[in-house]
Protein backbone atom coordinates (compact mmCIF):
# COMPACT_ATOMS: atom_id res chain seq x y z
CA UNK A 1 0.00 0.00 0.00
CA UNK A 2 1.26 3.46 -0.90
CA UNK A 3 0.42 6.24 1.55
CA UNK A 4 1.00 9.61 -0.08
CA UNK A 5 1.51 12.63 2.16
CA UNK A 6 -0.15 15.84 0.97
CA UNK A 7 0.51 19.12 2.75
CA UNK A 8 0.92 22.82 2.16
CA UNK A 9 -0.05 25.99 3.96
CA UNK A 10 -3.05 28.18 4.45
CA UNK A 11 -4.28 29.59 1.10
CA UNK A 12 -1.71 27.51 -0.82
CA UNK A 13 -4.31 25.51 -2.77
CA UNK A 14 -3.80 22.22 -0.95
CA UNK A 15 -7.54 21.59 -0.73
CA UNK A 16 -7.85 22.08 -4.48
CA UNK A 17 -5.18 19.45 -5.08
CA UNK A 18 -6.87 17.15 -2.56
CA UNK A 19 -10.12 17.47 -4.52
CA UNK A 20 -8.28 16.68 -7.75
CA UNK A 21 -7.10 13.39 -6.22
CA UNK A 22 -10.67 12.59 -5.17
CA UNK A 23 -11.98 13.38 -8.66
CA UNK A 24 -9.61 10.74 -10.03
CA UNK A 25 -10.95 8.10 -7.65
CA UNK A 26 -7.98 8.16 -5.27
CA UNK A 27 -9.19 8.01 -1.64
CA UNK A 28 -8.15 10.91 0.58
CA UNK A 29 -8.02 10.90 4.37
CA UNK A 30 -8.56 14.55 5.36
CA UNK A 31 -7.03 15.43 8.74
CA UNK A 32 -9.22 18.54 8.99
CA UNK A 33 -12.36 16.40 8.81
CA UNK A 34 -10.93 14.02 11.41
CA UNK A 35 -10.10 17.03 13.62
CA UNK A 36 -13.67 18.30 13.36
CA UNK A 37 -14.97 14.88 14.37
CA UNK A 38 -12.74 14.63 17.45
CA UNK A 39 -14.02 18.03 18.61
CA UNK A 40 -17.69 17.08 18.47
CA UNK A 41 -19.67 17.59 21.65
CA UNK A 42 -19.11 14.87 24.23
CA UNK A 43 -16.03 13.30 22.62
CA UNK A 44 -12.74 12.85 24.45
CA UNK A 45 -11.14 15.65 22.43
CA UNK A 46 -14.06 17.98 23.20
CA UNK A 47 -13.74 17.33 26.94
CA UNK A 48 -9.97 17.97 26.92
CA UNK A 49 -10.27 21.22 24.98
CA UNK A 50 -13.17 22.59 27.03
CA UNK A 51 -11.29 21.78 30.24
CA UNK A 52 -8.23 23.63 28.95
CA UNK A 53 -9.86 26.65 27.28
CA UNK A 54 -13.09 27.04 29.22
CA UNK A 55 -16.75 27.03 28.24
CA UNK A 56 -16.44 30.45 26.61
CA UNK A 57 -15.35 28.68 23.42
CA UNK A 58 -18.68 26.85 23.17
CA UNK A 59 -21.67 27.78 21.05
CA UNK A 60 -25.21 27.76 22.46
CA UNK A 61 -25.66 24.12 21.38
CA UNK A 62 -22.54 23.03 23.24
CA UNK A 63 -20.40 22.52 20.16
CA UNK A 64 -16.97 24.18 19.98
CA UNK A 65 -16.96 27.53 18.19
CA UNK A 66 -14.06 26.69 15.90
CA UNK A 67 -13.70 30.26 14.66
CA UNK A 68 -13.41 31.61 18.19
CA UNK A 69 -10.98 28.87 19.21
CA UNK A 70 -8.96 29.61 16.09
CA UNK A 71 -8.66 33.29 16.98
CA UNK A 72 -7.39 32.35 20.44
CA UNK A 73 -4.70 29.92 19.31
CA UNK A 74 -3.51 31.82 16.24
CA UNK A 75 -2.61 34.82 18.41
CA UNK A 76 -0.88 32.78 21.13
CA UNK A 77 1.79 30.19 20.20
CA UNK A 78 1.67 28.59 23.67
CA UNK A 79 -2.07 28.02 23.43
CA UNK A 80 -1.71 26.76 19.86
CA UNK A 81 0.86 24.19 20.96
CA UNK A 82 -1.40 23.20 23.86
CA UNK A 83 -4.34 22.62 21.52
CA UNK A 84 -2.19 20.57 19.14
CA UNK A 85 -0.87 18.49 22.04
CA UNK A 86 -4.36 17.83 23.40
CA UNK A 87 -5.84 16.77 20.08
CA UNK A 88 -2.85 14.99 18.52
CA UNK A 89 -3.60 11.53 20.02
CA UNK A 90 -7.26 11.69 18.95
CA UNK A 91 -6.44 12.93 15.46
CA UNK A 92 -3.71 10.30 14.99
CA UNK A 93 -6.09 7.54 16.07
CA UNK A 94 -8.81 8.89 13.80
CA UNK A 95 -6.48 8.99 10.80
CA UNK A 96 -5.26 5.46 11.55
CA UNK A 97 -8.85 4.16 11.65
CA UNK A 98 -9.67 5.82 8.33
CA UNK A 99 -6.56 4.32 6.72
CA UNK A 100 -7.45 0.91 8.18
CA UNK A 101 -10.94 1.10 6.68
CA UNK A 102 -9.49 1.88 3.26
CA UNK A 103 -6.91 -0.91 3.66
CA UNK A 104 -9.74 -3.35 4.41
CA UNK A 105 -11.45 -2.24 1.21
CA UNK A 106 -8.32 -3.15 -0.71
CA UNK A 107 -7.19 0.39 -1.63
CA UNK A 108 -3.60 0.33 -2.85
CA UNK A 109 -3.01 4.10 -2.90
CA UNK A 110 -4.21 6.47 -0.17
CA UNK A 111 -3.56 10.20 0.15
CA UNK A 112 -3.16 11.67 3.64
CA UNK A 113 -4.17 15.34 3.49
CA UNK A 114 -2.50 16.71 6.64
CA UNK A 115 -1.74 20.44 7.12
CA UNK A 116 0.67 19.63 9.99
CA UNK A 117 2.25 16.62 8.30
CA UNK A 118 5.80 17.56 9.31
CA UNK A 119 4.94 19.14 12.65
CA UNK A 120 3.02 16.02 13.72
CA UNK A 121 5.86 13.74 12.52
CA UNK A 122 3.45 11.93 10.18
CA UNK A 123 5.81 12.44 7.25
CA UNK A 124 7.75 9.32 8.32
CA UNK A 125 4.69 7.20 7.47
CA UNK A 126 4.17 8.68 3.99
CA UNK A 127 6.04 8.31 0.72
CA UNK A 128 6.10 10.28 -1.50
CA UNK A 129 5.36 13.61 0.15
CA UNK A 130 3.63 16.22 -2.00
CA UNK A 131 3.89 19.86 -0.96
CA UNK A 132 1.66 22.51 -2.55
CA UNK A 133 3.77 25.68 -2.63
CA UNK A 134 3.15 29.34 -3.38
CA UNK A 135 5.40 32.34 -2.89
CA UNK A 136 4.80 34.44 0.27
CA UNK A 137 3.28 37.40 -1.59
CA UNK A 138 0.77 35.22 -3.44
CA UNK A 139 -0.13 33.34 -0.26
CA UNK A 140 -0.78 36.60 1.61
CA UNK A 141 -2.93 38.11 -1.13
CA UNK A 142 -4.99 34.94 -1.59
CA UNK A 143 -5.62 34.64 2.15
CA UNK A 144 -6.72 38.26 2.44
CA UNK A 145 -9.01 37.86 -0.56
CA UNK A 146 -10.44 34.56 0.63
CA UNK A 147 -11.15 35.55 4.24
CA UNK A 148 -11.57 39.28 3.83
CA UNK A 149 -8.93 39.77 6.52
CA UNK A 150 -6.58 42.70 6.95
CA UNK A 151 -2.89 42.29 6.17
CA UNK A 152 -1.77 42.10 9.81
CA UNK A 153 -4.24 39.30 10.62
CA UNK A 154 -3.33 37.36 7.49
CA UNK A 155 0.40 37.62 8.22
CA UNK A 156 -0.21 36.42 11.77
CA UNK A 157 -2.04 33.31 10.55
CA UNK A 158 0.64 32.53 7.96
CA UNK A 159 3.48 32.98 10.46
CA UNK A 160 1.77 30.56 12.87
CA UNK A 161 2.53 27.74 10.42
CA UNK A 162 5.76 26.19 9.21
CA UNK A 163 7.10 28.17 6.27
CA UNK A 164 6.18 26.82 2.84
CA UNK A 165 9.80 27.31 1.81
CA UNK A 166 10.85 24.96 4.62
CA UNK A 167 8.18 22.43 3.70
CA UNK A 168 9.35 22.59 0.11
CA UNK A 169 12.81 21.38 1.13
CA UNK A 170 11.25 18.32 2.81
CA UNK A 171 9.09 17.33 -0.17
CA UNK A 172 9.54 14.56 -2.70
CA UNK A 173 7.21 16.35 -5.11
CA UNK A 174 6.50 20.10 -5.21
CA UNK A 175 3.44 21.57 -6.90
CA UNK A 176 4.00 25.26 -7.65
CA UNK A 177 0.56 26.85 -7.36
CA UNK A 178 1.51 30.47 -8.02
CA UNK A 179 -0.01 30.32 -11.48
CA UNK A 180 -3.49 29.73 -12.87
CA UNK A 181 -5.85 26.83 -12.25
CA UNK A 182 -4.93 25.54 -15.70
CA UNK A 183 -1.24 25.52 -14.70
CA UNK A 184 -2.15 23.61 -11.55
CA UNK A 185 -4.12 21.00 -13.50
CA UNK A 186 -1.19 20.44 -15.86
CA UNK A 187 1.19 19.89 -12.94
CA UNK A 188 -1.32 17.58 -11.29
CA UNK A 189 -1.42 15.33 -14.35
CA UNK A 190 2.34 14.86 -14.09
CA UNK A 191 2.12 14.22 -10.35
CA UNK A 192 -0.69 11.71 -10.89
CA UNK A 193 1.56 9.63 -13.14
CA UNK A 194 4.19 9.49 -10.39
CA UNK A 195 1.66 8.68 -7.68
CA UNK A 196 -0.05 5.88 -9.58
CA UNK A 197 3.06 4.07 -10.85
CA UNK A 198 3.18 0.34 -9.95
CA UNK A 199 3.69 -0.44 -6.28
CA UNK A 200 7.10 -1.54 -5.10
CA UNK A 201 7.36 -5.03 -3.59
CA UNK A 202 7.43 -3.49 -0.12
CA UNK A 203 4.33 -1.40 -0.81
CA UNK A 204 2.54 -4.40 -2.27
CA UNK A 205 3.39 -6.49 0.79
CA UNK A 206 1.69 -3.84 2.97
CA UNK A 207 -1.50 -3.91 0.93
CA UNK A 208 -4.43 -6.17 1.79
CA UNK A 209 -3.79 -8.20 -1.34
CA UNK A 210 -0.14 -8.61 -0.40
CA UNK A 211 -1.03 -9.63 3.13
CA UNK A 212 -3.47 -12.27 1.86
CA UNK A 213 -0.91 -13.58 -0.62
CA UNK A 214 1.67 -13.71 2.16
CA UNK A 215 -0.65 -15.72 4.40
CA UNK A 216 -1.46 -18.10 1.54
CA UNK A 217 2.26 -18.57 0.86
CA UNK A 218 2.86 -19.40 4.52
CA UNK A 219 -0.06 -21.84 4.51
CA UNK A 220 1.17 -23.59 1.36
CA UNK A 221 4.68 -23.74 2.78
CA UNK A 222 3.42 -25.36 5.97
CA UNK A 223 1.38 -27.93 4.01
CA UNK A 224 4.31 -28.81 1.77
CA UNK A 225 6.60 -29.04 4.77
CA UNK A 226 4.24 -31.50 6.50
CA UNK A 227 4.00 -33.62 3.36
CA UNK A 228 7.78 -33.87 3.12
CA UNK A 229 8.09 -35.18 6.68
Amino acid sequence: MRIVGLTGGIASGKSTVSNLFKSRGIPVVDADIVARNVLKKGTGGWKKVVAAFGEDILQANGEVDRAKLGQIVFSDPAKRHLLNRLLAPYISSGIFMEVLKLWMKGCKIIVLDVPLLFEAKMDKWTKPIVVVWVDPETQLQRLMTRDGSIEEEAKSRISSQMSLDVKRTKADIVIDNTGTLEDLNKQFETVLIQITKPLTWTEYALSRQGAILGLLSIFVGVVLCKKSL
